[in-house]
C-alpha cells in the first residue's frame, strides 16, 4: 500500500475489487543459469510485489520498505553491485512486470499526471470493446480536440502574420484547463471579428482603388472624346451648310439633319479580367447585336480583385448602349465574365467632387487598417508568448482523458482500475507517484498498487542512450526482440561499423567522413531543434553510427594502407628494394626483400606492381571468410545462451551443438586451412582441398597438404557434418512429442455419472482448456524442424559465400579511388595546363564526394545491413517480441513534433 495502514483501512473496498481482478498465478519468468555469463549482473531475481502484499481480502498491501527494498536491488544490479562482471544492460531486455493500479476518481486525473510525467507505466486498454463514443471520458476529449482546433487557427493566424513563437522553455504553467478553454474561445472569438472587419475593410479598399483607377482612365476616354468631338464641331461648322463629310460621326449627321431623332444613351465603366477581354467583347457584340459602343484599355499592373484578395491583370473598359432591355443583358454578362461596375459621372464638376471623394476615402480606409493590423499583430505577439506552453497543457491533457479511457470504472464509480507493464525497477518510483497524487489532490483514499502474475507475453524494454540507440534502431527495423532474448544491439555496436570499414577502408575518406560527423555532433543540440530535410534527419539520427563507421574506416585503411588510393610509408620503410641501380621500376620488377616485414597493414611497394591484384585479391577474399565465419559461430553461440537462459535443453543438445558441430567441420576447418597457410607460406590450392574432401575424401592430399594427419582430421570432420545433420532433424521432435505425452498423462478421465453440475462443469472446463492451450501436431512439428534444418544446412553455404561481398565492395572501393586518381587528377597534373589542372581538381573533388563518399557509402551500409540482419541474426535472434511505449508525454511531443 502506497500510504500508511489509515489509508489501508480506508480503502478496503478497493482491496475487494483487486483480488476480484487477480489472475491466474503461473511460474514467474525463468532465472538465468549460474554459468550465463550475459546475465551475471543480473542474477539476482526480483520478487513479484504480489507475493509479499498481504491483505485481509486477499488484496495487495505492503509496507513502503519492503516496496523500496525490492525497487533498489535492480538498480543495483545495473550498477553492477554485487556482481563480478560489468552490467550489460542491452544485453537482455529490463525485467517487466504486470501491475495493477486502483485508483480513486478524485485523484485519478492528478495520478494520470504524475505517471505520464514519469514515463514508465504501459497501460493496457481494459475497454478495448468500447467504442470512443462510449467511454467515460469522451465529453472531455472532445472538448480537448475543440481546443487543439483553436490552437492549431491561433497558429495559422501567427503563421500569416510572421510572428513565431517564444522559442522559450516550457516551465508549468498556473493556467487551468477551464480557465485556458475560456481564453481560447475568447481569442479565437476576438481574432474572428478583427479578421471579419479587416476583410471587409480590405475589401471596400481594393474597391475604392479600383474605382479611383476606373474614373481615371474614363475621364482620359471622355477628355479625348471631348476633345476630338470639339474639333469635329468646329470642322463642320466650317463646312458649307447641307455638306456632310465621310468622317463626320452618324449621330452628328442625325442631330443636324433631324434633331428630333436624338436617343439618350447609357453608360457603364468598370474593369475585366484581361484574359476574358476578348470573349467579353464578343459576347457583349452578340447579345447586343453590335448595338454598344465599347472602349478599353489595359492596366499597367495589377490590381488587387476585391472578392478574390488576389492580384489580377485588368483592363479598364467604358461601354455605350441604348434601352433598358440591353442594360439588363450588359449587367448579366458583366457579372458572368466577373467584371466589376463603377459609375461615373457625366457631369465634369462632379467628376472631380468623386475622385476628391474617393481619394479621402481611401486615405482613411488605409489608416484604419494599418490600425486593425496593429491590434490583431499585438493580440497575436501576447498569444505568441505563451502559446507553447498552452499548446503543451492541451497535449497533455488529451493524453490524460485519453489514458483514463483505458481504465475500467467500478461499478460504484468511485474508483478507477487500471493495468500495465512496467520495469521491475520502476515500482517504487510509480508507488511515489501514486502517494504525491493522493497527497496533492487530498484524496481520503489512497491508490492501490500491485503486482500481477500473468500468462502474456511482456514487452521489450531497453535502456539506451544516444550513443546506443541508433544502433538498437538497426536491430528494431528487423523486429524488435523477444522479451529478454539476447540482442544483437551489443554486438552490432562493433561488428555493423567494422564490416561497412572492411568495404570501405580507405583512411583519407574515413577522415572526410569524421570530420562531416563531428560537425553534426558538435552542434547536435542547435540541429536538434531545428527543421531538417529527410536525408538530414537520416544522418542527423545515425550520427553516433556515422563516427564509428568513419573511425573503423580510418583503421581499416590504415591496414590497406591506401589515402585516396595513394599508399605512404606511415609505419617504417618497405621491406623490398632494387635487386641492383639499374632498376628504374621498383614497383614491377627486380624487387628484393631486404629489410623485415612492413610493421602494419600492407607494404606500399604492392600498391601499382603487376602482382597487386591477385595479392590483395587473395588476402581479401580469405579474410572475408575469416570475418564470416567467426561472426556466423557467435550467432550460434550466442543460441546456446538463449537456451540456456529460457531452459530449453532441447535447444542446446539438438540445435546449438549439431549446428556448431556442422558449421566448423566445414567452413571452421576452411578458415584454420586459411591460418596455417598464411603461417607456413604453403602453396596449397585450397579450392582442391575443400572440393575433393567431398568428391574424394580417401584420395591423397600430395602437395596440398597442410600438416601432417589432414587426411584423416579431414575424414572425421566429414563425418561429423554428415551425423550432425539427422542429429538436428530427428531427435527433437520426438523428444517433444514425447514431453507432451508425459504431461498429459493421466488427464484423461470422464464425469461420473451422479457428479455434482457445478463438479462437472469445472472439470469439464479444466479439461478443454488443458487441451487447447497444450494442443501438440506431430506433423506440423517434425516440418518445421525439417525447414529448420534445410535452411541451416544451405545456409551455412549460401550465408558463407554472401560474406564475400566484403572482398567485392573493398575491391570496387580501391579500384574506384584508383580510377578518379589516375585518370582524372594525374592526367590533369600531367597536361601542364592550370586550366586543366583546375578541372581535374574539380571533377576528381565531386566524383570523390558524389560516387565514393556518398554512393559508396550508402551500398557498404547496406550490404551491412544485409550481413547482420540475415547471416548473423538468423542464427538466434527470433525478433518476434514488441515494444514497449509508455505512457509519457515527453514521447508525445516528439510523435507530433
Amino acid at each position: 500500500m502506497v500510504h500508511g495502514p489509515a489509508a489501508v483501512s480506508a480503502s478496503a473496498p478497493l482491496l475487494s475489487l483487486a483480488s476480484s481482478r487477480r489472475e491466474e498465478p503461473i511460474r514467474p519468468p525463468p532465472r538465468p543459469p549460474a554459468g550465463d555469463p550475459l546475465r551475471s549482473a543480473r542474477a539476482k531475481p526480483i520478487p513479484s510485489a504480489s507475493s509479499d502484499l498481504q491483505g485481509s481480502d486477499g488484496g495487495a498491501t505492503a509496507s513502503g520498505a519492503d516496496l523500496a527494498e525490492h525497487a533498489r536491488t535492480p538498480a543495483m544490479a545495473r550498477r553492477g553491485g554485487g556482481g563480478c562482471c560489468p552490467p550489460m544492460d542491452l544485453m537482455r531486455s529490463e525485467a517487466m512486470q504486470l501491475v495493477q493500479v486502483i485508483i480513486p476518481a478524485e485523484s485519478a486525473h492528478l495520478t494520470v499526471s504524475y505517471l505520464g510525467d514519469l514515463g514508465l507505466i504501459q497501460f493496457k486498454d481494459l475497454n478495448a470493446e468500447k467504442s470512443p463514443f462510449q467511454r467515460t471520458f469522451a465529453a472531455q476529449i472532445k472538448r480537448c480536440s475543440e481546443m487543439a482546433r483553436k490552437l492549431r487557427f491561433l497558429k495559422e493566424q501567427m503563421s500569416k502574420a510572421d510572428i513565431s513563437t517564444s522559442p522559450t522553455q516550457l516551465n508549468e504553467t498556473h493556467l487551468e484547463f477551464d480557465d485556458l478553454e475560456i481564453k481560447l474561445g475568447e481569442l479565437e472569438a476576438e481574432l474572428t471579428e478583427v479578421n471579419a472587419n479587416n476583410e471587409k475593410l480590405q475589401r471596400n479598399y481594393n474597391e475604392l482603388l479600383e474605382c479611383s483607377t476606373v474614373l481615371q482612365k474614363a475621364g482620359e476616354f471622355f477628355y479625348s472624346s471631348q476633345s476630338s468631338a470639339a474639333a469635329q464641331q468646329r470642322e463642320m461648322e466650317s463646312n458649307q451648310a447641307g455638306e456632310t463629310s465621310l468622317e463626320s460621326p452618324l449621330l452628328e449627321q442625325e442631330m443636324s439633319i433631324d434633331p428630333s431623332k436624338q436617343v439618350k444613351l447609357g453608360s457603364l465603366s468598370g474593369l475585366v479580367p484581361k484574359d476574358k477581354v476578348m470573349a467579353f467583347e464578343r459576347i457583349l457584340f452578340r447579345a447586343t447585336r453590335g448595338n454598344i459602343f465599347l472602349r478599353q484599355e489595359p492596366i499597367e499592373e495589377p490590381v488587387t480583385d476585391p472578392v478574390s484578395g488576389e492580384k489580377v491583370a485588368k483592363n479598364v473598359f467604358v461601354m455605350f448602349y441604348s434601352g433598358e432591355r440591353a442594360r439588363t443583358k450588359i449587367l448579366k454578362i458583366c457579372d458572368a465574365f466577373n467584371a466589376n461596375l463603377y459609375a461615373f459621372p457625366e457631369d465634369v464638376s462632379r467628376q472631380l467632387h468623386v475622385v476628391q471623394e474617393v481619394s479621402e476615402s481611401i486615405s482613411q480606409l488605409k489608416a484604419t487598417i494599418d490600425l486593425g493590423l496593429a491590434h490583431r499583430d499585438s493580440i497575436l505577439k501576447s498569444i505568441a508568448s505563451d502559446f507553447e506552453q498552452w499548446n503543451h497543457l492541451a497535449k497533455r491533457e488529451k493524453a490524460i482523458y485519453h489514458t483514463l479511457n483505458m481504465l475500467s470504472v467500478d461499478v460504484t464509480k468511485k474508483c478507477l482500475v487500471g493495468e500495465g507493464w512496467s520495469p521491475v525497477f520502476a515500482s517504487i518510483q510509480i508507488q511515489d507517484a501514486l502517494q504525491r497524487a493522493t497527497v496533492d489532490s487530498k484524496s481520503q483514499v489512497g491508490s492501490i498498487f500491485q503486482v500481477l502474475n500473468t500468462k502474456e507475453s511482456p514487452p521489450t524494454y531497453f535502456q539506451t542512450n544516444k550513443f546506443t540507440s541508433a544502433f538498437q534502431e538497426i536491430v528494431d527495423a528487423y523486429g524488435v526482440a523477444k522479451y529478454q532474448e539476447a540482442n544483437p544491439g551489443v554486438f552490432t555496436i562493433v561488428t555493423f561499423p567494422f564490416l561497412f570499414a572492411v568495404m570501405f577502408g580507405d583512411w583519407g575518406h574515413g577522415i572526410c567522413l569524421l570530420l562531416a560527423t563531428l560537425y553534426l555532433i558538435i552542434r547536435e543540440k542547435k540541429l536538434a531543434s531545428q527543421k531538417l530535410g529527410d536525408m538530414m534527419e537520416m544522418m542527423f539520427g545515425g550520427r553516433y553510427v556515422i563516427i564509428m563507421m568513419a573511425v573503423f574506416s580510418i583503421y581499416t585503411g590504415l591496414i590497406y594502407n591506401e589515402f585516396f588510393s595513394v599508399p605512404f610509408e606511415l609505419f617504417g620503410k618497405s621491406a623490398y628494394a632494387c635487386r641492383d641501380p639499374s632498376c628504374s621500376d621498383a614497383t614491377t620488377d627486380g624487387l628484393i626483400k631486404v629489410r623485415g616485414t612492413y610493421p602494419f597493414g600492407v607494404d606500399p611497394v604492392w600498391h601499382g606492381s603487376r602482382s597487386e591484384l591477385p595479392f590483395l585479391n587473395s588476402l581479401k577474399m580469405k579474410m572475408s571468410i575469416l570475418l564470416g565465419v567467426a561472426q556466423m559461430n557467435l550467432g550460434i553461440v550466442m543460441s546456446y545462451f538463449n537456451a540456456k537462459f529460457f531452459r530449453n535443453s532441447l535447444n542446446v543438445w539438438y540445435q546449438f551443438i549439431p549446428q556448431l558441430i556442422f558449421m566448423n567441420s566445414l567452413f571452421g576447418y576452411l578458415s584454420l586451412l586459411i591460418i596455417i597457410k598464411w603461417c607456413t607460406g604453403s602453396k596449397a590450392d585450397l579450392y582442391h582441398v575443400m572440393i575433393y574432401m567431398f568428391l574424394s575424401p580417401t584420395d591423397e592430399l600430395g602437395e596440398n597438404q597442410l600438416f601432417p594427419g589432414q587426411k584423416t582430421v579431414q575424414l572425421v570432420l566429414l563425418f561429423l557434418a554428415f551425423v550432425s545433420v539427422p542429429w538436428m532433424l530427428i531427435p527433437k521432435p520426438l523428444l517433444l512429442k514425447r514431453q507432451h505425452e508425459q504431461r498429459h498423462q493421466g488427464h484423461q478421465y470422464t464425469v461420473l455419472e451422479g457428479t455434482d453440475e457445478s463438479v462437472g462443469a469445472e472439470l469439464g472446463e479444466h479439461h478443454g482448456d488443458s487441451h487447447d492451450h497444450e494442443e501438440f501436431e506431430f506433423s506440423e512439428v517434425f516440418v518445421h524442424q525439417l525447414i529448420h534444418t534445410i535452411e541451416f544446412v544451405l545456409g551455412a553455404v549460401s550465408n558463407t559465400a554472401s560474406y564475400l561481398r566484403l572482398w567485392a565492395l573493398s575491391l570496387a572501393h580501391s579500384e574506384l579511388s584508383t580510377v578518379f586518381y589516375d585518370k582524372v587528377l594525374l592526367l590533369a597534373w600531367g597536361m601542364n595546363n592550370i586550366i586543366f589542372l583546375i578541372i581535374g581538381i574539380i571533377v576528381f573533388v565531386f566524383a570523390t564526394i558524389g560516387v565514393l563518399l556518398l554512393m559508396e557509402t550508402l551500398s557498404a551500409f547496406l550490404h551491412a545491413l544485409r550481413l547482420h540482419w540475415v547471416e548473423f541474426q538468423n542464427k538466434f535472434y527470433e525478433g518476434d517480441g514488441y515494444k514497449f511505449t509508455p505512457f509519457a508525454f515527453a514521447l508525445i511531443s516528439e510523435e507530433e513534433d
